[in-house]
């Protein structure tokens, strides 16, 4: 397979365009293991990526893609032999260098894991970096002591593709979930994954200036940040948790240390980018047994390569709900 489709996104001048093109082997990184992708996934970043964010690419042109599970087809390293079923998310991967939007990629051991066992290559991008990012915000929570006697968890961006894993696996867990949209047609999707209650972001989105809350909830899992994130540590039971994974609303957010020393509250960093492998294969391993989602295809739509860059404008739209699978299988 010397010539395989790939999403490119070629700059010109201040404009980006992105296209499925026929790109070369040669064209790929020059060390590291050949993958044949069969499924890959679209992200918020990838997004981003498309739209020239030089926080996210610094040169182009490029393929996006942060998610990727297939086939080995060329490997050198002992640990990963020819015909192993692989995933890699995260590192650089979509970002500095050749992403998982692609027929083929060429990436470093150090970024794979092997599928676990009872888990499809489909599943596994059904997971991908959002399903990650969401049993790490879980994890995180379990860690600092919040349970599901001690009361409800509240998910913030409820509808996106972190947000709704998060709310599953929550609910596969034994939580009472409070979801939280500003999508009202998202209200009964959010019902579907098991919210025991659908609160609109509004409600949210302004700042307070009171310093503390009514007390609502004994965790929290906030994928957008902003003045939305202030706002469910202000109301969060005392010695309770908020774990912090997005930023699509703001990256800043304004507030006072009140909800820190008054009532003890947690704020955790959820970063899955640059997280070790060793955490990852032990969130892989919970994904595909304990924490295992077993209608996880309900939260999941299917596109192939050539209608990523429309559904990426929807995204940007926030006209989604759910998970966007990318079949490679054909492209």
């Amino acid at each position: 397979m010397s010539m395989f489709k790939a999403l490119r996104i070629q700059q010109d001048q201040q404009s980006f365009q992105t296209n499925v093109a026929n790109c070369a082997i040669e064209e790929l990184p020059e060390t590291g293991i050949l993958i044949r992708v069969h499924y890959s996934a679209l992200n918020y970043k990838d997004m981003l990526a498309m739209e020239g964010h030089k926080g996210i690419v610094e040169q182009y042109p490029h393929t996006p893609g942060i998610d990727a599970a297939g086939i080995v087809m060329e490997s050198s390293n002992a640990n990963f032999r020819i015909g192993d079923a692989v995933i890699v998310t995260g590192f650089d991967l979509g970002t500095r260098v050749w992403g998982g939007l692609s027929e083929l990629i060429r990436v470093p051991a150090n970024w794979l894991v092997h599928c676990p066992a009872g888990l499809s290559l489909f599943e596994a991008m059904a997971y991908g970096t959002a399903g990650l990012t969401a049993s790490m915000c879980v994890d995180s929570l379990l860690q600092v002591g919040v349970s599901a006697d001690l009361g409800p968890v509240a998910v913030s961006g409820a509808t996106g593709a972190v947000g709704s894993l998060a709310v599953s696996l929550l609910v596969k867990l034994g939580f009472e979930v409070i979801a939280i949209t500003r999508k009202a047609q998202g209200r009964e999707f959010l019902h579907h994954l098991g919210a025991a209650e659908v609160l609109d972001a509004q409600e949210f989105l302004q700042p307070e200036s009171k310093g503390l809350l009514k007390q609502r909830w004994i965790g929290a899992i906030d994928c957008v940040g902003g003045d939305l994130l202030m706002n469910l540590l202000k109301s969060t039971i005392y010695g309770g948790s908020v774990a912090c994974c997005g930023m699509a609303l703001s990256a800043q957010f304004t507030g006072s240390v009140y909800p820190f020393i008054l009532r003890g509250i947690n704020l955790l960093g959820i970063d899955c980018a640059q997280l070790p492998i060793d955490v990852r294969l032990q969130l892989w391993n919970s994904l595909a047994n304990e924490w295992r989602l077993e209608q996880i295809e309900k939260q999941v739509s299917t596109i192939n390569l050539s209608q990523v860059v429309e559904v990426a404008l929807r995204m940007r739209a926030a006209q989604l709900q759910g998970r966007y699978v990318v079949d490679l299988r054909s492209a």
